[in-house]
């Protein structure tokens, strides 16, 4: 669309439908505003078509890249911007800072990374520490029912007990923090590939996290704590880069350096990285999965404050873990810090023990994919439900907390006694915190093993499978029934309306099934069987989660045993790359199954046959340099568009010239100041006196001002406003010519959020379109021309996944 003739704006016929072509609406939209955000109750079937239309498959897949499932709530999305703006008030900025500035803001970015790392090692720790004592007080109280004979109080002590940890963690989160549901890894993920969405880091999700990750891994629940805590660290990050909490006044000016979304998306990485420490106690595995795992830009200075960062978390941890040993922590006093300890005190192993292990590997790369891809069915029966509204989430959970704590209870019972091992000093059963309540009905010479794996949290379950090294303390075929269990358990409790992480389950299985492994064919092996538990977590999460390295350091880190590496190394490979053969890994399809418009880091075949004039779509929308206000609050009113060319036309240049790119964040500004100008001429007052740089500071994540907030007079209306001074003069541009590919690469690799697309010839209007994360959509770029369906094929990609089924 060409720039309009006069020189200056008139108000003129803007198409209400412009804004089809901004990729990411703001939250002034109304259609995609979340009517869980509106006044009264919303238009509740306008809800459930938006999540019909996001949930759905891969017949009626999101088309619109505006809106995704963030926690268990649909909400408006939109994209960061990671540019530098150079326009004259921040240049002036730039100008005016000295030495001293500079100093302060390196020293600032050094002391929030120290203030990360203390608050994610204390959130870690109380979490730990919380989930030890609730659940600890509920198994003691069940075992001396159980002693006394009273089995049925004690089921009913269990259950009821169960029921109310997971209805306490879901109604938090369903009424108070919907952002909280779910592990919080995809959220993190696509935040930090450049999307945005309300309450994902506000400091009610930080609580409701912290909460209910308590309540519902103490409540029996196959769920884990790592993946929460990784929310929690990128919640205190995030919180701590955006100067504290606006809404309950817990806020600092000297954090105004931060008000950007370059500076937080690294301070967000650290915590990330800062969550697995804090979860595992594993400083360099925590470093290695936010590199690995969730991060879409690294460079060298962000490895070195993210390392600090876990280093941090890792001394605080440790001076609690010596605080607890006064018996001052609670009922255990441990703090419930994970550290699984291998019983061999050397590990030896010789040629003969690599086919088990490649075995071990192969079949654990084919359960890890199948644990994604029946994951994926059930969540997106679960979203079915959730869709329903909030008494069938509250609903849901209770039906399967109330399952799981049947088979919990109950199975044990279908396990034969064992007579307690005679090489041991301890009191018969030697396994599990609880003591007798192991026994059930057996004598006192005797144990069940089945109900030592279940009734137990999952760490202490863990640890007991990695220090078991004979079968004398476990049966075949109870291992064989606990594997199944917690498999399948683990599948139905993630995806409640809680939070809740995939990271320990995912170990928990692996254990088992490795244990199951090496008691069937160990026989051929000089491995430890205790050392097959620790290689099958190796393999079911490298089969699941794809993760090489990072999972490598934290299994070494968790065992503290550095032998292991080369087996821990040959398992991780061979799972995930026979993993890669059949699905994508577990993170990417949260992420797509969410709708979050994810940009990949390869680049789709079809890409090279399209230039980006291509996607470009319109009508486009530009203002003058000098603007008259009722046009620009039209606009933003009928459109929403994030971003609009500038364009200098006669007299104020010799021809149309594209002056650069103005942000409807900086226009809200602008027009909340209403430093307005009579006609229609240059301004000569000074901007940079005018306005200040933290005016322009971008708000916390998912806060944006609206038009509507605004309210003018109708001689405000016919001023004028010079848009000039707050301009970038620099935007990024390509020509419309260029690739989509190599635009796709460019526009990802320097975390844009808008691509001004510049005609072949001179002749034409300055500027004719916008790029933006939307055009690089699958979705997008198909539905503009159909007949890519039948160029498109299946393609061997061993970075991400490796058969990707291209074909609908």
């Amino acid at each position: 669309m060409a720039p309009r003739d006069q020189s200056c704006g008139d108000g003129g016929e803007v198409d209400p439908e412009g804004g089809i072509e901004a990729p990411l609406l703001s939250s002034g939209s109304s259609f995609f505003q979340d009517p869980a955000h509106e006044d009264g109750d919303g238009d509740e079937e306008a809800r459930r078509r938006r999540r019909r239309f996001l949930l759905a498959g891969r017949s009626q897949s999101n088309t619109t890249s505006q809106v995704a499932l963030v926690g268990v709530g649909v909400c408006p999305i939109e994209s960061l911007d990671y540019e530098l703006i150079e326009n004259e008030v921040f240049k002036q900025d730039w100008r005016a800072r000295g030495r001293g500035h500079i100093l302060r803001y390196v020293a600032l970015k050094w002391a929030l990374c120290f203030l990360v790392g203390v608050l994610s090692a204390a959130a870690g720790f109380v979490a730990n520490l919380g989930v030890e004592n609730v659940a600890g007080a509920k198994f003691v109280v069940t075992s001396n029912l159980m002693l006394a004979g009273r089995y049925g109080t004690a089921f009913a002590v269990f259950l009821v007990s169960n029921f109310a940890l997971t209805m306490l963690a879901t109604v938090l989160t369903v009424y108070v923090a919907p952002a909280a549901a779910g592990s919080g890894i995809p959220e993190v993920k696509a935040y930090l590939n450049g999307v945005d969405a309300p309450d994902i880091f506000s400091l009610k999700t930080l609580v409701v996290k912290i909460v209910g990750c308590i309540a519902a891994v103490s409540s029996s629940l196959h769920v884990g704590k790592a993946g929460p805590l990784v929310h929690t660290g990128a919640c205190i990050a995030s919180i701590l880069g955006q100067g504290g909490s606006s809404k309950y006044h817990l806020t600092c000016k000297w954090l105004r350096y931060f008000k950007n979304d370059r500076d937080r998306r690294d301070l967000v990485t650290c915590g990330a990285g800062a969550g697995i420490a804090a979860a595992f106690r594993a400083p360099v595995g925590g470093v290695l999965f936010a590199l690995e795992a969730v991060s879409s830009w690294w460079r060298s200075a962000l490895l070195w404050r993210a390392f600090f960062t876990t280093a941090m978390v890792a001394v605080v941890l440790r001076a609690l873990i010596d605080f607890c040993k006064s018996d001052k922590c609670g009922l255990f006093g441990k703090g419930g810090l994970i550290m699984f300890d291998v019983t061999s005190d050397y590990i030896t192993y010789h040629l003969v023990d690599l086919p088990p292990v490649i075995t071990l590997g192969v079949l654990g790369g084919v359960l890890g994919s199948l644990h994604n891809f029946f994951l994926d069915k059930v969540l997106r029966l679960y979203n079915f439900i959730n869709e329903k509204g909030q008494k069938y989430k509250l609903l849901l959970a209770a039906v399967v907390t109330i399952c799981t704590s049947c088979c919990l209870f109950g199975l044990p019972w279908i396990a034969s006694c064992k007579p307690c091992p005679s090489d041991t000093e301890e009191a018969c059963p030697s396994i599990g915190r609880s003591g007798n309540f192991k026994k059930y009905q057996c004598a006192m010479n005797e144990y069940n093993d089945l109900a030592s794996l279940f009734f137990n949290t999952n760490d202490d379950t863990i640890r007991n499978l990695y220090s078991a090294g004979t079968d004398d303390e476990f049966h075949i075929s109870s291992i064989l029934v606990f594997f199944f269990t917690s498999y399948f358990l683990g599948i139905f409790s993630y995806g409640l309306a809680l939070p809740s992480g995939l990271f320990v389950p995912v170990i928990l299985t692996g254990a088992t099934y490795g244990r199951l492994v090496g008691m069937l064919i160990g026989s051929q092996s000089t491995l430890d069987h205790g050392l097959f538990a620790v290689l099958g977590s190796a393999a079911l999460l490298g089969g699941s989660m794809r993760m090489t390295v990072s999972v490598c350091v934290v299994i070494l880190e968790l065992t503290n045993n550095l032998l292991m590496l080369p087996l821990v190394m040959l398992v991780l490979l061979i799972s995930k790359t026979v993993a890669d053969a059949f699905n994508a890994n577990i993170y990417d399809l949260l992420v797509k199954l969410k709708g979050f418009p994810y940009l990949e880091g390869h680049v789709e075949p079809y890409m090279r046959q399209l230039s980006v004039s291509d996607v470009v779509t319109g009508p486009l929308q530009a203002f003058n340099g000098i603007e008259k206000v009722g046009h620009i609050v039209h606009v933003l009113r009928t459109t929403g568009h994030n971003g609009f060319p500038v364009v200098d036309e006669p007299p104020f240049s010799d021809s149309p010239v594209l002056f650069g790119l103005v942000l409807r964040a900086h226009l809200l500004v602008l027009l909340r100041k209403k430093d307005f100008i009579p006609n229609c001429s240059a301004s000569a007052l000074d901007a940079s006196k005018q306005f200040l740089p933290h005016d322009f500071a971008k708000p916390g994540s998912g806060k944006h001002d609206r038009i509507e907030e605004i309210e003018f007079s109708a001689e405000e209306l016919e001023m004028f406003v010079d848009l000039h001074p707050f301009t970038n003069t620099s935007p990024y541009t390509v020509v419309e010519t260029m690739s989509l590919a190599k635009a796709h690469v460019l526009f990802r690799e320097v975390g844009l959020r808008h691509l001004l697309v510049l005609p072949k010839s001179s002749k034409r209007a300055p500027v004719v379109g916008i790029l933006t994360r939307h055009d690089f959509m699958p979705e997008h770029i198909l539905g503009l021309h159909p007949f890519l369906f039948k160029t498109r094929w299946k393609k061997v990609r061993f970075g991400k996944s490796a058969f990707t089924n291209l074909v609908f």
